[in-house]
């Protein structure tokens, strides 16, 4: 927490991959993001929180479907991209929403509740394969993350499902694990 609270990048495990975070509090942070990482600008940041009821430090108003879906899928393999609030910096999304998820994985969480909503992005150089292991994130990142913390392999597999839920009706952007079958039993 220390490392990011002074504009720090850290590398720690998820459910998926391991993730490159900074603390979004502002600009500069973000776009730290953007180089280590050698990403382009044009793709946004995502946001991981430690759980559902950290909706409302990142979002403007979450819909009751965004509520829902969180409360049902969170901590896992969804993302639901929100409304930002207007403190979250825009260097993290070129238009007014951003993608938002509680991972599931016990150094991941641990993290989140100590440091609150955490700019996360894939701990891999852009266009390179996604690192499972501290060590993977040491060969690609060494020397461009101040802080590595290593909770083992990650199980990799599938991406998150991404819903846009911004408007009427939840639209599914990317499928992963959980199915539109699944988001509209949710939600009926």
């Amino acid at each position: 927490v220390d490392v990011l609270s002074h504009g720090g990048v850290v590398a720690f495990p998820t459910d998926t991959v391991y993730g490159l975070a900074a603390l979004p509090t502002n600009d500069e942070n973000i776009e730290r993001l953007y180089v280590v990482k050698g990403r382009t600008q044009t793709k946004a940041i995502a946001m991981l929180l430690a759980s559902a009821q950290d909706l409302h430090k990142v979002a403007v108003n979450p819909s009751p479907m965004s509520l829902k879906l969180a409360e049902k899928f969170w901590p896992g393999p969804l993302t639901l991209i929100i409304t930002r609030h207007p403190d979250i910096p825009k260097a993290i999304s070129s238009d007014d929403t951003i993608g938002v998820r509680v991972p599931d994985h016990p150094v991941a969480l641990a993290l989140l509740r100590m440091s609150g909503p955490l700019a996360v992005t894939s701990a891999n150089l852009s266009g390179q394969p996604n690192c499972l292991s501290a060590p993977e994130v040491l060969a690609q990142l060494q020397g461009r993350i101040h802080l590595l913390l290593d909770g083992g392999v990650t199980p990799g597999g599938v991406p998150s499902t991404v819903v846009d839920c911004t408007g009427a009706q939840p639209i599914i952007l990317r499928e992963g694990p959980i199915t539109l079958a699944d988001i509209q039993r949710t939600l009926a």
